[in-house]
């Protein structure tokens, strides 16, 4: 399933969980409750980003990424880190280029390469997109007492482990 079909389902007043009986196991209620979450949280995060930014999801966390290295990232290195193409990151660099929100420089290390790197205008830009962002996720997740999200994420942080342990 894609992650637009998810955004449909939700749209029409349905969500991922609707399609469970008791007769599922938990594991598999407890992952499409979280997906489900995931997929709300992202789409109304989109939406505002869109809305009081005129900016995009992955034009948004290119520029986290490279807010956390000032020296810049390879091209190569920002796909990684945000698990898509090097066609996509081309293309999210050519259009905050042209807004002069980054910059390419060359890799002294490889003439071949190019880092990029934030502008002085997009790491204000960004800042201020970053604190207005944290602000919308507070309020998304004020419905949860704080103790319940801290043990939220000591669970989470248990399944990450284990995901990561039995890979190995």
């Amino acid at each position: 399933m894609s992650a637009d079909f998810h955004v449909n389902e939700l749209d029409s007043g349905s969500d991922l969980e609707t399609r469970l009986t008791e007769e599922h196991h938990d594991s598999l209620r407890l992952w499409l409750r979280m997906l489900s979450c995931t997929v709300m949280v992202e789409a109304e995060i989109r939406s505002r980003l869109r809305n009081e930014f005129g900016i995009t999801l992955p034009r948004f966390d290119l520029m986290a990424q490279l807010e956390r290295y000032p020296e810049g990232l390879r091209m190569g290195e920002l796909s990684k880190r945000m698990m898509v193409t090097g066609g996509n990151i081309t293309g999210i660099t050519d259009q905050l280029e042209q807004e002069n929100l980054v910059i390419r420089v060359p890799d002294p290390k490889d003439r071949r390469a190019y880092s990029v790197m934030l502008t002085p205008a997009g790491r204000t830009a960004f800042k201020r997109m970053a604190a207005v962002h944290e602000a919308w996720i507070v309020e998304l997740f004020a419905g949860m007492p704080a103790k319940d999200k801290t043990h939220l994420s000591t669970s989470l942080s248990q399944v990450k482990t284990h995901l990561i342990t039995s890979k190995k």
